[in-house]
C-alpha cells in the first residue's frame, strides 16, 4: 500500500468515498454540460430563461443526484437489477395502452408534473439485467447456444416495444447497447457474425416491404431513408433538415462564424436546433475547433469509464460501466452521424447538450451508477 492509499484507508469513511469518486468523470460531464448551457443561450437569441436556465437547473440535481448514488454499495444495483428490467417493461407495456401521444409517437406516460419516457429509464434497467446476468452466469456457459438465447430475448422484447411506440432511435440504440454488454461478456464472435448477416437479411426485407400489405416500417421512416440516401431529392420537404444543418456546417469553416453569430440558427432555418441538431449550431458558430473540441470531451468521457471499467476486478461493476459507457458513446455517434448526413435522422439527442429533462436525469443517474461501481471496487 502507498503512502497515499495509507492516508485515504485512515480517513473516515464517508469522506474516503468522496476521494474515491471518480473526480475527471465529474469534470469531464461539467464540462460538455456548460457547452450545452452556452449553446442553448445562443439558439434562444440570448435569453437565459428559455432553455439555458431550465437546463442549468435539471443539470444540478441531476449532478446531486450522481454523486449521491455514487455512495449506494454497488451490490444495491445488483440487487434490484431484475426488479429494474422488469418494472421498465412494465411502464413500456403501460405506454402502449395509455400513453400520452405527441408528435405522432405514443412513448410518454403522464404522471401530473412530469412526463416519463419509459423507454430511456429502460436502457440503464438493461444495462443493468445484462451485467448481472453475466456476473451470475458460470464463464465456461457465456457461448452455449442456450445461454446466449436468455440476453437476445432481454434486448429484442424491449426493443420490440420501443419499435412499436414508434421510436427507432431508441430501439436502435437498446439493440446495440444490449450487444455491446454481451460482447464485452466474452459471447463468441460467430454470433455477432450470424447477426451481422441476419441484419443485412433485415435490412433487405425492410426495403421489400415497402408499398406492400405487410410494410415494416412507417411512411415517414421509409421517407427518412430516402432523404439519407439523396437528400436533395426533396431539399424543401423530407430533405429539408439535413440540407440546413449540413449548410450550417459548411459555413462554420475552421473557427465558426462567432459566438451567436450563426445565420442558419438565428435565422430560423435550423429544425429542432435546441434539441436534436444544436450540435450544427455549435459547428457553425464555433467551426472544426469548437466541434472537435466537444467531440474530444465526450472521448475523453468514454476512456475514463472504460479505463474504470478495465481496472475493477469485479464482473458486474466492470459491465455496468461498459454498458453505461457504450449506451453514452452511441448517442453521441448517433446524433453527430445524423446531423452529418452519414446516418438516417432518427431523432437522438446530444447528451447533455440538447435540451431535455428526462434523458439528462437519467444519463446522470446512469454515470451514479458508475461511480458507485468505481467507489466500491476491491481495493
Amino acid at each position: 500500500m502507498s503512502y497515499l492509499d495509507y492516508q485515504v484507508a485512515e480517513t473516515p469513511r464517508g469522506i474516503r468515498k468522496i476521494l474515491y469518486l471518480n473526480w475527471p468523470l465529474v469534470f469531464l460531464l461539467a464540462a460538455v454540460a456548460s457547452v450545452g448551457f452556452l449553446m442553448l443561450y445562443s439558439v434562444a437569441g440570448g435569453n437565459i430563461n428559455t432553455w439555458a436556465r431550465p437546463q442549468m437547473e435539471r443539470f444540478a440535481v441531476g449532478m446531486a443526484a450522481m454523486i449521491a448514488l455514487g455512495f449506494v454499495p454497488i451490490w444495491f444495483w445488483r440487487g434490484i437489477s431484475v426488479f429494474a428490467y422488469m418494472a421498465c417493461l412494465a411502464l413500456l407495456f403501460a405506454v402502449d395502452l395509455f400513453g400520452q401521444i405527441g408528435m405522432g409517437a405514443q412513448r410518454w406516460i403522464d404522471l401530473g408534473p412530469i412526463r416519463l419516457q419509459p423507454s430511456e429509464l429502460m436502457k440503464i434497467a438493461l444495462v443493468l439485467m445484462l451485467a448481472a446476468y453475466y456476473d451470475w452466469l458460470d464463464l465456461s456457459k457465456v457461448s452455449h447456444p442456450v445461454w446466449v438465447l436468455v440476453p437476445v430475448v432481454l434486448i429484442l422484447i424491449p426493443t420490440g416495444l420501443v419499435l412499436q411506440q414508434p421510436d427507432l432511435g431508441t430501439s436502435l440504440l437498446l439493440l446495440m447497447g444490449g450487444g455491446i454488454v454481451m460482447f464485452a461478456a466474452g459471447v463468441s464472435l460467430w454470433y455477432f457474425g450470424a447477426v451481422i448477416a441476419a441484419g443485412v437479411g433485415l435490412i433487405w426485407t425492410v426495403l421489400e416491404s415497402r408499398g406492400t400489405s405487410w410494410q415494416l416500417l412507417h411512411d415517414y421512416q421509409f421517407r427518412r431513408i430516402d432523404t439519407f440516401l439523396d437528400p436533395s431529392s426533396d431539399p424543401l420537404g423530407a430533405g429539408y433538415n439535413i440540407t440546413q444543418a449540413q449548410i450550417a456546417l459548411g459555413s462554420g469553416g475552421w473557427s465558426g462564424r462567432g459566438f451567436m453569430q450563426g445565420t442558419q440558427s438565428r435565422l430560423n432555418f435550423l429544425p429542432e436546433k435546441e434539441t436534436d441538431f444544436i450540435f450544427t449550431t455549435l459547428a457553425e458558430e464555433f467551426g472544426f475547433i469548437g466541434a472537435g473540441s466537444l467531440l474530444l470531451l465526450y472521448t475523453l468521457i468514454v476512456g475514463f469509464c472504460l479505463y474504470s471499467a478495465l481496472t475493477n476486478r469485479d464482473r458486474f461493476s466492470s459491465l455496468l460501466t461498459i454498458g453505461v459507457a457504450s449506451t453514452f458513446f452511441l448517442f453521441f455517434a448517433i446524433n453527430m452521424g445524423m446531423v452529418m448526413g452519414l446516418l438516417p435522422v432518427v431523432g437522438v439527442p446530444l447528451p447533455l447538450v440538447s435540451y431535455g429533462g428526462t434523458a439528462m436525469m437519467i444519463l446522470l443517474m446512469a454515470f451514479g451508477m458508475v461511480q458507485s461501481a468505481h467507489v466500491h471496487r476491491p481495493r
